[in-house]
């Protein structure tokens, strides 16, 4: 059963937000976690249930939230073969293959990670957002592979999705791109948002203006920062590159990379048209390329402190065969 918090309201807290307040003495629940539970009715004030969030405290006051047991997964348990390089009891460190979908969504129901980690984990997850489920802190795209870390309690789900809010650690990605980007290592610093005509993309747009500003919701583009460093170029035709976040928007690397005419080898979204840079490329090797059926991105390596010892973990992955194959045939061709 989950933890009931018994607190009393001190003359400092009075007239203080009740979920401010409750998050700031709980510790290990999130805000948003805290008001779900107290409009839930999950919430007391000296024995007389509390449905406002908003609410100011009375000082004196004894509070009793009595979190509900955490209901059974939606999504159903499926096993299937992880390639796990760590665990404890409270998170799961995992290179994802390319092809698995993260989270189970309309035209992926099942046969998703988080139907995996259900069966893997089973009854050790502790419950997130009072459901038993995986705490799914970051996504990899379905067809990107590389390495995720999974939270299987409240509390590292918690600290994981503040330290990844925040930056708090170290990600890098190796991309296939078309052409050599120049200079050999930059900055790239452009907001991205929704496409103005096709939904399903992200593109670089206007940043999202200042509340209070002029132009305040003018725009919807959100910051991102994208650090890039050549490892590697072949017949001046593509490169591999080695990529930092320095923020985490969806289908960040991609977009920025297309945005500088760098689109990734193989991406189905935003290789728009065959690239003039494959011209440069051995017929064989630009047959081979251009074939590539997703796009050429692998989460190499990820670092974090761990959420509850604070210990600092470091994990680092090869590219899955398919994207080593293309790198091992442009290396031979290159000598």
């Amino acid at each position: 059963m989950p933890e009931t918090h018994e607190i009393t309201a001190t003359e400092a807290d009075q007239g203080t937000r009740l979920d401010r307040f409750l998050t700031e003495r709980i510790g290990g629940l999130s805000r948003s976690r805290v008001k779900a539970l107290i409009e839930e009715g999950h919430l007391t004030r000296d024995g007389v249930p509390l449905t406002e969030p908003a609410q100011s405290v009375r000082a004196g006051s004894l509070y009793r939230l009595a979190p509900p047991p955490p209901t059974p997964a939606r999504p159903i348990a499926q096993a299937m073969n992880l390639d796990i390089l760590y665990e404890d009891a409270y998170l799961i460190v995992l290179d994802k293959p390319a092809g698995l979908v993260v989270h189970p969504a309309p035209g992926n129901l099942d046969g998703t990670l988080v139907n995996a980690l259900l069966a893997h984990a089973g009854e050790e997850l502790e419950g997130i957002g009072g459901e038993k489920r995986p705490g799914i802190v970051h996504r990899l795209d379905k067809e990107t592979s590389g390495i995720m870390v999974v939270a299987k309690t409240q509390q590292a789900h918690q600290t994981l999705s503040e330290a990844f809010a925040a930056r708090d650690l170290d990600r890098e990605y190796l991309a296939l791109v078309w052409g050599v980007p120049s200079p050999a290592a930059d900055e790239i610093e452009a907001a991205i948002g929704r496409h103005a005509t096709d939904r399903k993309r992200m593109a670089v747009v206007e940043p999202r203006a200042r509340s209070g500003s002029a132009m305040a919701g003018a725009s919807s583009g959100k910051h991102a920062v994208t650090r890039y460093t050549t490892e590697r170029s072949f017949f001046g035709a593509v490169a591999l590159l080695r990529c930092k976040l320095m923020t985490g928007r969806t289908h960040q690397i991609r977009v920025h990379l297309a945005h500088r005419s760098h689109p990734l080898v193989g991406d189905p979204v935003y290789l728009r048209r065959i690239p003039a840079a494959s011209r440069l490329l051995p017929e064989d090797l630009r047959k081979t390329l251009l074939a590539f059926p997703r796009q050429a991105l692998h989460a190499t390596s990820l670092g974090f402190k761990h959420p509850i010892t604070k210990a600092m973990l470091t994990f680092r992955s090869d590219p899955p065969k398919d994207m080593q194959g293309l790198l091992t045939q442009l290396e031979a061709a290159s000598e």
